[in-house]
């Protein structure tokens, strides 16, 4: 078979769906590549993660063409075989010379402003993959990863591969003193991420305790704002965040729906926290987005 193969969200970021189809189709003596307009195929797979992203209305000449990925469905899924597959083809996307690792899928949480669980369900161990033979880091892309119960073992599996690590999901309200400590171990890839998104809870405490084993600099922090949180619950963790060292990245709430639009001081906050040397340099509401308007009047409203 020729299989053709679209990331509508663009090449950004490599597509695991993708790769584990090519490896698959691979295994099988299929010819993949990514689709062209002008040529035939016996089948095309889309895939697309973000509901905002736009959809490739491209006329493809395929008769089989399949749609998957939260940004269409957020039930679709793989074949049970394709997502089984541990070799995906990193050949796909040459750019990014670094391995995609995933120890465990879900999370033990259900928070009202993401898809995790209702996709992925609750927490379950996975078997790694295999490197990109080309790699020189690895992303391990866990929604949760000490909530894993076999996260010793992730650990373990880690430094034997002996290439530094970038960890996306880590969250501080569970980690204890063998995790931190677990982590510092690793070589570190650009830092650890950490996530304070509900304003509520007050993560200080547990900020500093990490901070004694794990370097700040080292740390990343997502704040989420625009889902029930006041300009002043941002402020305060942002503050908090930047006194202890430690570099956030604002993300402004979008819906599954994709009817919400980030606001304009959604879309200030993160521009100033986002920017490493504006977000060290001065106070939010110091920051001068526009020419004749300081940051300071969203608090005057």
């Amino acid at each position: 078979m020729k299989i053709g193969l679209i990331d509508v969200d663009g090449h950004n970021f490599p597509n695991l769906a993708l790769m584990k189809i090519a490896g698959w189709h691979k295994q099988q003596g299929d010819m993949t590549e990514w689709a062209f307009a002008f040529n035939e195929y016996d089948r095309i797979y889309k895939s697309k993660v973000f509901t905002f992203t736009p959809d490739d209305l491209t006329a493809y000449q395929c008769p089989d063409i399949r749609k998957g990925g939260t940004g269409y469905d957020i039930k679709s899924r793989l074949p049970d075989e394709i997502d089984r597959w541990r070799r995906p083809d990193y050949s796909l996307y040459p750019q990014h010379p670094f391995s995609i690792q995933f120890y465990s899928r879900g999370c033990i949480r259900h928070c009202p402003f993401c898809l995790v669980y209702d996709k992925e369900g609750r927490i379950y161990p996975v078997e790694p993959m295999e490197l990109n033979p080309n790699g020189q880091w690895i992303e391990v892309l866990d929604n949760n990863f000490f909530a894993n119960p076999e996260w010793r073992e992730a650990v373990d599996h880690l430094r034997k591969c002996n290439q530094p690590v970038k960890f996306h999901g880590v969250d501080v309200r569970i980690m204890d003193e063998e995790q931190a400590y677990a982590l510092n171990s690793l070589r570190l890839k650009n830092g650890v991420h950490i996530a304070w998104d509900l304003p509520q809870i007050d993560l200080t405490d547990r900020l500093e305790a990490m901070t004694k084993y794990i370097k700040a600099y080292k740390i990343v922090c997502y704040v989420l704002v625009g889902f029930n949180s006041t300009r002043e619950q941002d402020l305060f963790r942002l503050r908090t965040l930047k006194r202890l060292g430690i570099y956030p990245f604002v993300q402004a709430f979008r819906d599954y729906e994709n009817q919400r639009k980030p606001s304009q001081y959604e879309k200030d906050i993160a521009r100033w926290a986002n920017r490493a040397w504006l977000f060290k340099a001065m106070d939010f509401l110091d920051f001068e987005p526009r020419k004749g308007f300081k940051c300071a009047e969203y608090f005057e409203r």
